[in-house]
């Protein structure tokens, strides 16, 4: 855009319209020459407000930037359901415009409408936007008596949230369907999960729901049983796992580069440590490649970007990361120098190695750029005849580095 808008301002709308707007909402809107809003929000507005008033079009994101260019120099307003600040336009526009270009005025949001309806502290709930994510994403905040709250991205939601929670054996968690929160049509509906009547539910809801014991924990650290993946073997191990991602150390809002990633579980653990963490799965093998699709959705990380190729060419135009794994290709001439050179200053590089060859790699590796090397060796307690020993697993050398 050439120049900003004479002055933009986001107001917070609830179910209730307009007579739940403060003053200074309605005044700001009253004065606006143009208002920009769903067409259930443009509805709300009385006939006294006289502005211009512009249905968002679909999709919205790429469209902002020509909406607001071609009505530039004239006083605009913008309806939000809620808090805009709280997954809603308003970051957006934030992102867009800057934070001084942008007035926020915020209506209670829909998740504190819900708390309060619920007597639930808002400290004490995992709270999860499903209006533009997969519900996938629920699983990672699905733990024994845990309260959830979802917004919703329509009428379709409850019912996936429900049956979600009933596959992963948690179809006796309290499921609450909050329509139309603070308007005159405001509705409560509440079931158990693998009973929960879905039909004829208002689209502007949010679903609250307490898990109940469950049948399947997965803990919050890294090091999930390997039996929640599927896998054709090559995985790496639940306590090799556990180890490879604390010394990978995830970070909030870092990029993972996965290379050779087998059945995913380091680049799928590594965002589970954190909303933010991102990753990208290199595998060459197709059929593995689809199998990491899978065991993403089902372990709650469905944004997770594989691509399929084999390294060091399938490294070529990814996203710049900031940590490196290589799990497989250690071998290959070629993949380290490239993840290497991919690395920022500061970023890091893990390695593990289980051959004699991939140990050797490694071991030159260490002594050209430095770093830790670390050798894990595992036994499991396994059946001898009608007694128990310990079986060992193959010992594993870790090399990390970090980049100067």
């Amino acid at each position: 855009m050439t120049d900003k808008p004479a002055g933009l301002t986001v107001v917070g709308v609830g179910a209730d319209g307009w007579p739940g707007l403060s003053g200074t909402a309605t005044a700001a809107l009253t004065s606006a020459e143009v208002i920009f809003g769903s067409s259930r929000q443009l509805t709300l507005l009385p006939s006294a407000v006289t502005a211009e008033r512009v249905p968002w079009p679909s999709p919205l994101v790429p469209a902002l930037p020509g909406l607001l260019d071609a009505h530039r120099g004239r006083h605009l307003a913008v309806l939000a359901s809620g808090d805009p600040m709280f997954h809603g336009i308003g970051t957006t526009l934030v992102r867009l415009l800057g934070a001084a270009a942008v007035r926020v005025l915020p209506h209670p949001s829909s998740v504190s409408l819900a708390a309060a309806r619920l007597g639930w502290p808002l400290p004490e709930v995992d709270v999860l936007s499903l209006v533009t994510a997969p519900v996938e994403e629920l699983h990672p905040l699905i733990h024994p008596h845990r309260k959830i709250l979802v917004l919703s991205a329509g009428a379709h939601t409850p019912a996936a949230v429900a049956a979600l929670l009933t596959s992963r054996g948690y179809g006796d968690s309290s499921v609450s369907v909050l329509s139309q929160l603070g308007g005159p049509a405001e509705q409560i509906r509440t079931g158990r999960a693998a009973e929960l009547d879905a039909g004829d539910i208002d689209p502007l809801n949010v679903i609250a729901v307490v898990c109940s014991g469950g049948s399947e924990p997965r803990p919050l650290v890294p090091g999930l049983p390997d039996d929640v993946y599927e896998s054709d073997g090559q995985l790496t191990k639940r306590e090799v796992r556990a180890v490879t991602l604390a010394i990978l150390g995830p970070q909030p809002g870092e990029l993972l580069w996965d290379v050779g990633a087998g059945s995913g579980s380091i680049a799928i653990e590594w965002m589970r440590a954190h909303r933010d963490c991102r990753a990208i799965a290199v595998e060459s093998d197709p059929v593995r490649a689809g199998r990491i699709r899978r065991n993403a959705g089902a372990l709650g990380v469905p944004k997770l970007t594989v691509v399929e190729g084999r390294a060091p060419a399938a490294l070529d135009g990814l996203a710049g990361p900031d940590v490196v794994f290589v799990g497989g290709g250690v071998t290959r001439e070629g993949v380290v120098e490239a993840a290497w050179a991919a690395l920022p200053s500061g970023g890091r590089l893990v390695a593990n190695a289980v051959t004699l060859e991939s140990e050797a790699a490694l071991a030159a590796r260490y002594a050209e750029l430095g770093g830790e090397m670390t050798r894990i060796a595992v036994n499991r307690a396994s059946p001898i005849g009608g007694f128990t020993g310990w079986r060992a697993m193959m010992p594993v050398t870790i090399w990390s580095v970090s980049k100067p």
